[in-house]
């Protein structure tokens, strides 16, 4: 039985933020059966693939052992004849010195379907990522992009020289690191000043952006001094006098700095965007991982009985969620609760609720059991029985202290949290590297599993500052040896990153 083939997407996943990848090129990342990805990918954007995908790297190196271009075309041909969709993901735009339009003519020879999703170019992007605009109307009214691999002194150039020294316009060079001498002198020797402004630009769009400003004359050295390696996108002419005023994304108060987010995995993207959006990068260590409790039986059978209940006490967004995973386990939704009064402990699992249709009736002003208790004195009568569903791990404080009021407290397990095993090698491989600024810490958990994935050695805590949403967080910190450097006043992911931001601006 002949098997149809399937669709080749040449996608371009743009220059390096993931941000910056299309719509169109979202879609098939994520249905994809299998990704061939380049050098340039940022890896950020693999995240986005199917657990199940086939995800391999065909990347090309500069005079080393690598992939051919017909061997990159017959992988991509083999895949599609087993019948699957098959996304060639590289960065930039495919046909905008990405070999695109070989691997597209490979394709139609082969009698392979393909689609072409266009890319940001690095042209453009990363400039505009260093604060220079390719154009202005004042300054320069076109430009010109070239690919920098070509040797100027060959003498069969297909790069007028002469037009690109003489023209008034941009000039940008791709993939031009160690032909820069070569072009530079060519362009000099074609008649540009060589005071011309120039800009070296070293990952542009990604956190470990570097951008070294000169003179056509004194820009390569000045690069080589700083340690530039490639990817550099040189960009040569008036407008890059305008990065001192239009600079806007390395100038961010955060920029440069390594920040380790040891939250669960669900739950990292929501820090790892404010972070990003301060300039910094996020790593992603999930410490913790959020499981379902073995035996749910005590959950389901409360979740039918919950008019016997005159208040549910939600200590975490887990909780919230544990609980009505169980409703719909029992066929139940949000009216089981109608009659029950419902305590939040922060703003995060008061929106949970919200989201389900739910508006809390208290939510502490500071976000710990202690609150919770006090904010909830003089509405929780003696004799009323309260819910608490949280984690197998939960503080008695806040049984302790509903009970002082008077309640009966029916504590059930709706969850629990075990040490993310996956994250030990690269937890222990980040940290020796010595490249992380902070680590922040949003729960007692998420502190004491770090430690068990370093097996108890917290001299490799001692670099980093340590950031802790709240002060139970930070005193589980301190009691297993760490330092705490930064707390804010309110237990919130945004107030936590306001503080990281503060202790890093006034360093």
């Amino acid at each position: 039985m002949m098997i149809k083939p399937g669709t080749v997407y040449l996608v371009g996943a743009g220059p390096g933020d993931p941000g910056l990848l299309t719509i169109r090129g979202l879609e098939l990342l994520k249905n994809a059966d299998a990704i061939l990805y380049d050098r340039l990918v940022d890896e950020r954007v693999l995240a986005y693939a199917r657990p199940d995908a086939e995800v391999v790297y065909v990347g090309k190196w500069p005079r080393r052992e690598s992939n051919t271009q017909d061997e990159i075309v017959a992988q991509m041909v083999q895949r599609a004849r087993d019948g699957k969709s098959v996304v060639r993901l590289k960065g930039g735009d495919p046909f905008v010195f990405g070999r695109g339009g070989e691997e597209a003519l490979g394709l139609r020879e082969a009698e392979i379907p393909f689609e072409v999703v266009p890319g940001i170019t690095s042209a453009i992007a990363v400039p505009a990522y260093a604060g220079i605009p390719v154009t202005h109307r004042n300054v320069s009214s076109s430009f010109t992009v070239i690919s920098g691999s070509e040797d100027p002194s060959k003498e069969e150039s297909q790069i007028d020289w002469q037009a690109l020294a003489t023209g008034s316009g941009t000039l940008v060079v791709l993939m031009g690191w160690e032909s820069l001498p070569k072009v530079t002198e060519a362009l000099k020797s074609h008649g540009l000043s060589a005071d011309t402004p120039a800009a070296l630009i070293q990952w542009g769009t990604r956190p470990d952006q570097k951008v070294v400003e000169g003179t056509l004359d004194t820009v390569l050295g000045l690069g080589q001094e700083a340690g530039l390696e490639p990817p550099v996108v040189a960009v040569i002419g008036p407008v890059v006098k305008l990065r001192e005023r239009v600079r806007w994304f390395d100038d961010r108060p955060l920029f440069g700095r390594r920040i380790m987010v040891t939250r669960s995995r669900a739950q990292t993207s929501a820090m790892a965007e404010l972070l990003a959006i301060e300039g910094a990068e996020p790593v992603e260590l999930p410490s913790i991982r959020i499981m379902p409790v073995e035996d749910d039986g005590p959950l389901r059978q409360v979740v039918k009985d919950l008019d016997a209940y005159q208040w549910i006490v939600f200590s975490s967004v887990n909780g919230v969620e544990a609980l009505w995973q169980a409703l719909d386990a029992e066929g139940l939704d949000a009216r089981a609760l109608a009659g029950v009064r419902v305590s939040a402990i922060g703003p995060a699992t008061a929106e949970s609720l919200l989201q389900r249709g739910v508006r809390a009736d208290s939510v502490p002003t500071e976000y710990v059991s202690e609150s919770v208790v006090e904010s909830l004195r003089g509405y929780v009568q003696p004799g009323d029985r309260v819910l608490l569903p949280r984690a197998q791990e939960g503080r008695q404080a806040m049984v302790d202290g509903l009970r002082a009021l008077g309640a009966t407290v029916d504590h059930v397990v709706a969850y629990r949290t075990v040490a993310s095993e996956e994250s030990r090698d690269r937890a222990v491989a980040l940290l020796k590297e010595g490249r992380i600024d902070a680590i922040t810490f949003t729960s007692s958990s998420t502190v004491r599993n770090l430690v068990t994935l370093l097996d108890g050695d917290t001299s490799l805590l001692e670099g980093p500052a340590i950031a802790c949403i709240g002060p139970v967080t930070a005193a589980a910190a301190r009691e297993l040896g760490l330092t705490v450097d930064i707390q804010p006043n309110e237990s919130t992911i945004p107030n936590l990153v306001a503080a990281i931001k503060a202790y890093f601006c006034a360093a």
